[in-house]
């Protein structure tokens, strides 16, 4: 049974836990992370085109990216919330010094600085992300 967004959950607190999502990537806290999904949660990557289910699956994939990009922190400048729906303004900036397994084969590091900007759409059961989709302009 899927719990529903109580009237004592304000759209401030869906905002504090979509922050902690990324506090939690930012210093790899993964079982933190992990807790922040449902057990059918799903993530839409836009720009790769991968689409994952569950927390598992989901939280391997942000592994990786911190893995090819070790030094990687995710800064949220702006963020709106309605009802049970967050949207995140998410910059990302670290340096590409491992390799990176995409879909198509992996992407070996190029040493390379970075700066993404990027966008987190989230739908909240209660507490957890049950739907999150990410899209990024570069």
């Amino acid at each position: 049974m899927t719990a529903l967004l109580t009237e004592t959950q304000t759209t401030d607190e869906l905002v504090k836990i979509a922050r902690e999502q990324i506090d939690a990537f930012n210093s790899g806290d993964w079982e933190l992370m992990r807790g922040k999904f449902t057990s059918d949660s799903r993530y839409d990557e836009l720009g790769t085109e991968r689409k994952l289910e569950g927390p598992e699956k989901i939280v391997e994939l942000f592994k990786g990216w911190k893995s090819a990009f070790p030094d990687v922190v995710g800064t949220v400048t702006s963020s709106v919330a309605s009802g049970n729906k967050v949207a995140l303004e998410v910059t990302w900036k670290g340096t590409h010094t491992g390799p990176l397994t995409m879909a198509e084969g992996t992407i070996p590091a190029s040493g390379k600085r970075q700066e993404t900007p990027a966008a987190i759409f989230y739908a909240f059961d209660a507490t957890r992300s049950r739907r999150a989709a990410s899209t990024s302009t570069r």
